[in-house]
């Protein structure tokens, strides 16, 4: 079994959508730290599990500086945005997100 990680850095708004009261209702930015575990048997044509720079492309470009409530269908929690994340490479098979020194959500498909 092959795996390649992927570790990027994007800057993103969001606000939470939550059953409670919270400050993070409100829009707010991180510098959220993604990490990207992609694994496979057999490697692709070009002697990869997928090419790092398609990584990014389908992440870092896609989140990059944007507020994320526009963009993702979705309450963009770190857990929702780890989910998402991993569904867009089909190699993928494991998402870390970092929104905060200390605060990590993990995707795992089983």
């Amino acid at each position: 079994m092959y795996t390649v990680i992927k570790r990027m850095e994007i800057s993103a708004a969001h606000h939470l959508k939550l059953s409670y009261a919270s400050k993070c209702e409100y829009p707010h930015g991180h510098n959220w730290m993604i990490t990207v575990y992609c694994r496979s048997k057999e490697l692709n044509a070009d002697g990869m599990v997928v090419d790092f720079s398609q990584i990014k492309q389908a992440i870092k470009e896609k989140l990059d500086h944007q507020d994320l409530n526009e963009i993702l269908p979705f309450n963009p929690t770190a857990e929702n945005i780890a989910k998402w994340i991993c569904d867009q490479l089909p190699t993928c098979y494991k998402v870390e997100v970092q929104e905060s020194e200390g605060n990590i959500a993990i995707y795992e498909k089983d």
